[in-house]
This record gives structure tokens, C-alpha cells and sequence, in this order.
């Protein structure tokens, strides 16, 4: 019988404890800086409880919707410092923002508040660290492992074993080596002893303390055929679909077909990270389509008397892997500036596929306004709420831009085009090559979280309230 490993946060639900326990202890704790024993004030107390619950909660959703504790075995010190200073940061925002919505902000003492917040850090970072030199102590000295056994061949010998040997999270041991192409029995490879060969490997599985099997580097029949002898043992047997390198840094095995395959992608979301992101799109586009509605009725009697025309723009875009859509804006330049753009070419400020210059003639009196403050963007909503866009995302290039593109380049494309991204919340005006704008988007396809998105919504408002760069 096979333990299969715990999947999602359930799999850290001690670092969730252990966090619950820190947080309620600098909790108690800021109470008894601040306030003394207030378990001689029967109704104080039964307020802070109440706020103590609100805090367990809070880190419960914290935990739940921004994947807090992925990788946190492989994080250095510096790292999980500054994770536990966001951790503790939210924690502290949400408790704020609720005691302002329930209008309890007079009841609390906003020094218990400020108090817990830097508790929490201290005594979440010290714990987790603790906590997790005695896991890798644990591992390493103290738990019984797994007796596996590696067969493959020769050539793949000695790679194979060593990866089992530096793995720093293992949960077995490599007893044994079995070598199928040639006799090497009585030889070691990095110090694990050839027990068998090929045709000894099954008698020694049969009379040796052996847990589970490890095929590497033989052929799919071989392979089949030897692990349904082993089965037969009751042992458990593991096939070596591909070698994990930096190229695949997310992947998971599942069935495609009749296949069983390794997939693997630049990032790799949960069905419920995908659930929350397109509710969040659904949410956000609605509110964003009644401020459209507003922006029409200003800006759209405007727009028709400066510049006789359709009050929106409409434009074939590339949307995700290449899925062409129709994408809207107000429209701020003058009718038939697509065909003008040629003209314009030699002025073009950016190093790349993409065209862009500060005072681009084309831009008719409100046109400069609404660009300015991103105003133009707001019919994008219809996009998001139809599923062509979501609200945080890659920037869609024009047809005209996609038929250029480089190799490298479609990676951009490979999530939602977003209403907003790492490009316009990094001072778009400032960047004049596409390549570093390739790089941004890439670099938030392989990051994404959850958070990052809330991270860069947040931004993008203080981006368009002071109009800092736009373009």
C-alpha cells in the first residue's frame, strides 16, 4: 500500500496551526501590553475575544485564497521574512477594514492593533523557522524511511542516484541499485551498492527488505512488463516519465486520453484559483461598466462635437494563445488614425513591435484628458465580462504586431489579456523596449498568485488617480 502525498493547504495544515496560535498569542499579548489584566473587565474581555475569533478567521481566508504556504520548506530566512510581513500585514488590514465597515473602531485601542502587528511578525517568523528546522531534522535523522530500490541502466546510473541523494525533502532511502544492461553487481554508485542485475533483480526483491521501486531509462514495454512482476510482490513501483529540469518548473502527472502524461506549463492555477480570478473579473466588470455608463454620458457629447464620429473604437486584438476578439475603447483619436499611423513610424518612441509618442497628432482636445487618466480603457469592461479579457493580465497586441512577433514573444499570450498588468503599474511612459515588456508579462505568467492580481489592481487605481504614467 501506497501513502499518496497531501495535496493544496491541507498538506501545511501545521504551519496553519502554528500560525493561528502565534497570531492569537501576539494578540493576548498586545491586550496585556496595552490594557493590563483584562480579564478583571468581564465586557472588554468579551469584546477582545470576539476580535480574537475575527482574527482566526481572517487568517483562515488569508491562508485559503492567496496559497500562503507554497514552497515554504524551500524558502531562506529572508525570504520567508518578507512572506510573514505580508502575511501579518493583510491580517492587520483585513482587522482594520472590518472595524471600520462594523463601525467598532472606538471600541478598540489602535495601540492593541499596532501592537499585534509587530508581535505577529516577530513571533510567526521565529516559530515557522523553528518549525521547520525540526521538520528537516525530522526527515533527515529521526523518520524511518522508505527502502527504495533504483533500476535502470548503466548510463543513467549514477545522475539518478545522485538526485536521490541531494533531494533535501526525500521520504525514502536508496538502498540498492539494479543495473539491466550490464553486470555491475558488487560495484557502487555514489556509494549505494549494485545488488542485482538483470536477471537476479527479481529474486533479490523476493528475499530483501525492499518498500518500493524506482524504473528509470528503460523502454515503455520493459517497463510495463517489470512492474506488473513487481506488483505481484506487493511492492509499489514508480515509472520515470521525464526528468525534472528549470525548463519545467510547474508540472503535474494527469490523464490525457488514454495516456497517463506529464503536463507542464509556465504556471500551473488550481480549478479554484481559476474559480476566484473569474469571479473577481465578473465582480470588477460589472462595477467598471456602470462607471462606463457615467464616463458615456460626460464624455460622449464631447467627443462628438470635437470630433465628428462613432463615440467608440473598435479593433481586432490577439487574445490568449492567439484567439482573435473585438476590443473597445472611447474613442480619442481622430477618425482614419489607423491608416496615419505609417506616416508616424520614424517618431515612434518604442524599441519594438509595439508604436507609441507623447504628443501623437492623431489625439483630438479630450482624447489627451481621458488617455491621461485611463479613461479611454473603461469600454474594456464589456471585454472582461465577456470572458475575452480579464482584469489583470498581458496588454493584447494588434494583428499587426502579432504577425511579428518572435518565438518568445507569444509567451506574453499565454494567460487572459488583462485590462491591467505589470506594464502599466511599472511606469508604461518610462519603458521604451518591448523586450523589457515581454519580460514584465512573463514574469507575472510564471509569479501569478491571486494576491499578485489584488496587488496590481490596487496599483493601477493610484496609477490612474494621479495620472502617473500614462501614456
Amino acid at each position: 500500500m501506497y501513502k499518496k502525498e497531501k495535496k493544496s493547504w491541507v498538506k501545511h495544515l501545521d504551519f496553519l496551526l502554528l500560525d493561528i496560535i502565534c497570531l492569537e498569542l501576539a494578540f493576548y499579548g498586545s491586550c496585556l501590553i496595552r490594557l493590563g489584566d483584562i480579564r478583571k473587565l468581564p465586557m472588554l474581555l468579551d469584546y477582545y475575544n470576539r476580535l480574537a475569533v475575527v482574527v482566526l478567521l481572517v487568517d483562515i481566508c488569508i491562508v485559503f485564497f492567496f496559497e500562503a504556504y507554497t514552497g515554504i520548506l524551500r524558502r531562506n530566512r529572508v525570504q520567508e521574512l518578507k512572506v510573514v510581513i505580508v502575511h501579518c500585514s493583510l491580517v492587520f488590514a483585513f482587522i482594520t477594514v472590518y472595524l471600520w465597515a462594523t463601525k467598532q473602531s472606538e471600541i478598540y485601542s489602535r495601540q492593541v492593533i499596532f501592537v499585534f502587528w509587530c508581535m505577529a511578525v516577530v513571533v510567526e517568523y521565529f516559530s515557522r523557522c523553528l518549525w521547520k528546522i525540526y521538520i528537516r531534522q525530522r526527515m533527515i535523522r529521526g523518520k524511518k524511511f522508505a527502502q527504495l530500490l533504483v533500476v535502470t541502466e548503466n548510463r543513467y546510473a549514477e545522475e539518478c542516484v545522485s538526485d536521490f541523494q541531494h533531494d533535501r525533502y526525500k521520504e525514502f532511502e536508496v538502498t540498492g541499485v539494479v543495473i539491466v544492461d550490464v553486470d555491475r553487481i558488487g560495484d557502487e554508485v555514489c556509494g549505494v551498492p549494485v545488488v542485482a542485475s538483470a536477471d537476479s533483480f527479481l529474486e533479490y526483491a523476493r528475499i530483501n527488505v525492499v518498500d518500493e521501486i524506482f524504473i528509470n531509462g528503460n523502454t515503455r514495454e520493459s517497463s510495463e512488463a517489470l512492474a506488473n512482476e513487481l506488483l505481484e510482490l506487493g511492492l509499489t513501483v514508480h515509472f520515470n516519465l521525464v526528468r525534472e529540469s528549470q525548463l519545467m518548473p510547474n508540472k503535474m502527472v494527469e490523464r490525457c486520453g488514454k495516456y497517463m502524461v506529464l503536463t507542464t506549463s509556465m504556471k500551473i492555477a488550481t480549478t479554484r484559483q481559476v474559480f476566484i480570478k473569474r469571479c473577481m473579473d465578473i465582480f470588477g466588470s460589472l462595477v467598471g461598466l456602470l462607471l462606463t455608463g457615467i464616463a458615456f454620458l460626460v464624455f460622449a457629447p464631447i467627443i462628438k462635437i470635437q470630433s465628428p464620429g462613432p463615440i467608440f473604437y473598435e479593433q481586432t486584438r490577439i487574445g490568449k494563445n492567439g484567439r482573435r476578439f473585438k476590443f473597445y475603447k472611447f474613442r480619442t483619436m481622430v477618425v482614419g488614425a489607423d491608416r496615419m499611423q505609417q506616416d508616424l513610424m520614424e517618431q515612434n518612441e518604442m524599441d519594438g513591435l509595439m508604436f507609441k509618442m507623447e504628443n501623437d497628432p492623431r489625439i483630438f482636445g479630450i482624447g489627451k484628458v481621458m488617455r491621461k487618466f485611463s479613461i479611454d480603457e473603461l469600454p474594456q469592461f464589456w471585454n472582461v465580462l465577456k470572458g475575452d479579457m480579464s482584469l489583470v493580465g498581458t496588454r493584447p497586441p494588434t494583428e499587426e504586431e502579432f504577425e511579428q512577433y518572435e518565438l518568445h514573444h507569444k509567451a506574453r499570450l499565454g494567460i487572459k489579456p488583462g485590462l491591467t498588468g505589470m506594464w502599466q503599474v511599472s511606469g508604461r511612459s518610462d519603458i521604451k523596449n518591448f523586450e523589457e515588456i515581454v519580460a514584465l508579462d512573463t514574469q507575472y505568467i510564471s509569479n501569478w498568485s491571486l494576491g499578485m492580481d489584488i496587488r496590481i489592481l490596487f496599483r493601477t487605481v493610484w496609477v490612474v488617480l494621479t495620472g502617473k504614467g500614462s501614456s
